[in-house]
C-alpha cells in the first residue's frame, strides 16, 4: 500500500518545491521513494501472473519514474515533480508499445494503461487493426467489467477530422480519430493506502489486459 507519509511528503513538496527544502527533507523523500518501489514490486508480480510478456523479476526501480524534472526547455522551473509514477511494460518504464501505469498524487491519483501517443507507424497499424477487426475491440470495450471500471477508452486526445485514408462517416470513426489508446480510473488516497490496494490495481490491470493484447497484436 502507499503510506500516508508518502502522501504527506508530496503535499509538502507541492508547497515547497525548491532544492533547499528538498535537501532538508531528503530522508522523507527516501522513505516515500522506497514505499513506491516496494509497491511497484507487488504490481509487477501481479501483472506477470497473467501477462507473460512482463518478467516477474523486472526491477521495480526500472519501473519507477524519477522525481526530478527536466527544466531545460520549460518555463516552469520548479525542480521536482509533485507525484510519483510507476510505469510497467516488458521494458520497464521505457515503453515500446502498450503498458501499465499508476500515478500517485494527493487527491489526483489514477491507474491506467494502453499506448499513449504512439509513433506514427504504430498509430497507423492500430487504426488499420480497428478498421479490419473492430468487433474484437468492441468485445473488449463493451465488456461488463471493463465498462464498470473504465467506461470507455479515454477521449482527451482526438483528431478534429478523420485521419488520412478514412472517411468521416466510417462506422468506427470515434476510435479511428483517437491519438492515444488508453484507459484510466481515478483512485482516492484512501484506496491506495488500504491493505488491498495492490490487489485492486492488479485487478484493474487484468481487466485492461485484453486491450493491451489487442494493441500489441496491432503493432507486431
Amino acid at each position: 500500500m502507499i503510506s500516508k507519509e508518502t502522501f504527506a511528503f508530496l503535499r509538502q513538496l507541492d508547497l515547497n518545491n525548491d532544492r533547499e527544502w528538498f535537501r532538508d527533507h531528503k530522508s522523507e523523500y527516501e522513505f516515500a521513494r522506497k514505499n513506491v518501489i516496494d509497491f511497484a514490486s507487488l504490481l509487477i508480480k501481479g501483472i506477470s501472473s497473467f501477462d507473460a510478456a512482463v518478467p516477474a523479476d523486472l526491477d521495480p526501480k526500472d519501473c519507477t519514474m524519477r522525481i526530478y524534472r527536466d527544466i531545460r526547455f520549460r518555463t516552469d522551473k520548479t525542480p521536482y515533480k509533485t507525484n510519483f509514477s510507476i510505469a510497467i511494460s516488458p521494458n520497464g518504464k521505457n515503453f515500446k508499445g502498450p503498458g501499465y501505469y499508476v500515478e500517485i498524487k494527493p487527491d489526483a491519483s489514477f491507474a491506467g494503461g494502453g499506448t499513449w501517443f504512439p509513433p506514427s507507424d504504430e498509430l497507423k497499424s492500430i487504426r488499420q487493426e480497428i478498421d479490419y477487426n473492430a468487433s474484437e475491440l468492441y468485445k473488449i470495450t463493451d465488456g461488463k467489467k471493463f465498462k464498470a471500471l473504465f467506461q470507455d477508452l479515454d477521449r482527451e486526445h482526438v483528431l478534429r477530422t478523420a485521419p488520412k485514408g478514412y472517411e468521416k462517416d466510417h462506422p468506427e470513426i470515434a476510435f479511428l480519430k483517437l491519438k492515444s489508446f488508453t484507459v484510466t480510473r481515478a483512485l482516492k488516497d484512501a484506496e491506495l493506502s488500504s491493505e488491498d490496494a495492490p490487489a485492486k490495481i492488479i485487478e484493474l490491470f487484468y481487466t485492461m489486459y485484453p486491450l493491451i493484447v489487442f494493441l500489441r497484436n496491432a503493432i507486431s
